[in-house]
């Protein structure tokens, strides 16, 4: 089994624990509090910008044969995915410009952007949001909210598209020659980082 493939096994409960929390719940069922997705686009609005800048410490140090892969995914990341929470946040009253972090995501991004200054240590910590989007996607595709600005949400992320790159990352962990206890370590942190995040402020 590659690592990429046995830190997935090891994140699968915590993708069923993500799809057990309140915030998740309600997109699937496309109930959810506005007030609480509101939050969330403007929480993880503020946290692409500091994903962008991981992608961008860890396209510096990659060897050439990933070089074009992460600066690809920085350039998706700033103008496809944010560019879903800008017309989101017209739905929703979302006020991306004047948003504050909150505790969940100035930990995370501290989190992201301290471990992209090793390579490989950076590719595992980044993973769980990449592979952890890309399964909560598919899984919630599986049965789609029928309130279609849910629905938008969901097709994004279940977009094959999206696990093309989730699995080019993955290939890219296989090759970085990363120790794998430390990459366990990393990307369950992550995973963690991910799980807490859907606790949004209000």
């Amino acid at each position: 089994m590659s690592l990429a493939a046995h830190l997935e096994e090891l994140g699968r409960p915590l993708v069923e624990e993500q799809l057990r929390h309140p915030t998740v719940a309600g997109i699937a069922q496309g109930n959810l509090d506005e007030a609480v997705f509101r939050s969330w686009l403007e929480q993880d609005y503020l946290y692409l910008h500091d994903y962008v800048r991981v992608f961008s410490r860890l396209a510096w140090q990659a060897p050439d044969a990933h070089l074009g892969d992460l600066v690809d995914l920085a350039y998706s990341t700033f103008h496809d995915e944010m560019e879903l929470h800008r017309s989101l946040s017209a739905e929703f009253g979302a006020d991306l410009d004047g948003a504050k972090m909150g505790p969940a995501c100035a930990a995370y991004t501290s989190f992201l952007l301290d471990g992209a200054a090793v390579y490989s240590e950076g590719l595992a910590a980044l993973y769980p949001c990449m592979w952890g989007y890309s399964t909560l996607g598919q899984r919630l595709a599986e049965n789609p909210p029928a309130e279609p600005r849910y629905r938008r949400w969901v097709d994004t992320y279940a977009d094959p598209g999206f696990a093309e790159l989730t699995a080019r990352i993955a290939q890219m962990i296989d090759e970085s020659g990363a120790d794998p206890r430390t990459a366990e370590r990393l990307f369950l942190e992550g995973m963690r980082h991910e799980l807490a995040f859907w606790d949004v402020p209000l």
